[in-house]
């Protein structure tokens, strides 16, 4: 199912320049803004937050004007927005957006709760508005070529590592939304099939939500994936795994390395081979993909299903999964690292 409608009366003339806005300068939006302000035949007519200091770094990064409120961006006339505010504020905005018919890209997750992100959806569909999810990782060229080198391949499992240091901005969320959100929805791109079976474990380590997250699935095609993410990890770290029947590929997130090992024989020996991996800016990818998909009326390269599917899975592994124990309110000599 689609998340847009099948009429044709929104299509963008495809020689007029859109005129697109952001909804948040926080560090996501002031980027959104960055590189929709340098896209061709796009005109940035401003960027909306409510805190001063968010609006003047934004103001200073694109030269474009600022708003306090939604209200007065819409005013400016825009054909398009991006979403980048916090996420409970995600369902109000973008349902304001869609009945003024402005297209619409929502940053990850599509909502705060699955009924919210659904009605989004309907929302779009209703008013014949373009919906894109910002799962940003699926624009990274690594993913890109693990993407294509696993094309027609007979999957069998999928691992994936996520890990990183607490964030320094507050968060309302634990790693699971945060974090883990982006590879569940890697596991249902890859295998091109839902998760049915899901089996986490949590724990809150030092922070007051979930800051370890060990979740293993079973995808309706019979797929064995985990994901492991945490915020105690002093260094990044984002790799993929995936094994077939006929190849192993290993892709680091960060360096854009990706190896195949392939044409593996009795005696145990096999070939080894870097894959070629583009230069894109995961970000401007995802942001051109969008305002390809207002422009023609072409299903978006992330649909706001796939973007409910995704906070499905992940709201089920905070729900069956044991309440983590509080953290600490202090703790002594240094902290403990996992990978």
């Amino acid at each position: 199912m689609s998340s847009r409608g099948t009429g044709s009366d929104m299509k963008i003339a495809p020689k007029r320049s859109l005129r697109v806005g952001v909804i948040g300068a926080g560090v996501m939006g002031t980027n959104h803004a960055r590189v929709l302000a340098g896209l061709p035949d796009t005109s940035l007519v401003g960027v909306v937050d409510p805190l001063p200091a968010h609006r003047s770094r934004a103001a200073d990064l694109t030269n474009c004007r600022t708003f306090t409120g939604l209200d007065e961006l819409i005013a400016e006339g825009v054909d398009a927005v991006s979403i980048a505010a916090p996420t409970h504020l995600h369902h109000e905005l973008a349902l304001a957006c869609i009945e003024k018919k402005i297209h619409v890209l929502v940053e990850k997750p599509i909502a705060s709760t699955v009924e919210e992100g659904r009605e989004i959806v309907a929302a779009a569909q209703a008013s014949d508005v373009t919906l894109m999810i910002g799962h940003v990782e699926r624009f990274n060229p690594a993913v890109a070529a693990i993407k294509h080198a696993i094309a027609g391949e007979d999957i069998l499992s999928i691992g994936i590592t996520r890990v990183g240091p607490f964030p320094p901005r507050m968060s309302n969320v634990g790693v699971v939304i945060d974090l883990a959100v982006h590879d569940i929805d890697l596991i249902r791109w890859f295998t091109e099939s839902d998760i049915v079976e899901v089996q986490p474990q949590l724990s809150s380590a030092v922070a007051e939500r979930e800051d370890i997250a060990l979740l293993q699935f079973r995808t309706a095609n019979g797929v064995l994936a985990h994901i492991n993410t945490n915020w105690l990890t002093p260094f990044k770290a984002r790799n993929v795994t995936v094994a077939t029947r006929g190849k192993y590929v290993m892709g680091d997130l960060l360096t854009r390395q990706v190896t195949e090992c392939f044409g593996f024989k009795p005696d145990g020996s096999y070939s080894m081979r870097h894959l070629p991996v583009g230069h894109d800016e995961p970000l401007r990818a995802e942001l051109i993909a969008f305002l390809h998909a207002v422009r023609t009326g072409g299903v978006p390269a992330v649909t706001g299903d796939e973007g409910v599917a995704s906070l499905e899975i992940a709201t089920r592994c905070l729900e069956s999964s044991p309440k983590p124990a509080a953290a600490p309110t202090s703790r002594k000599g240094p902290r403990r690292v996992v990978g």
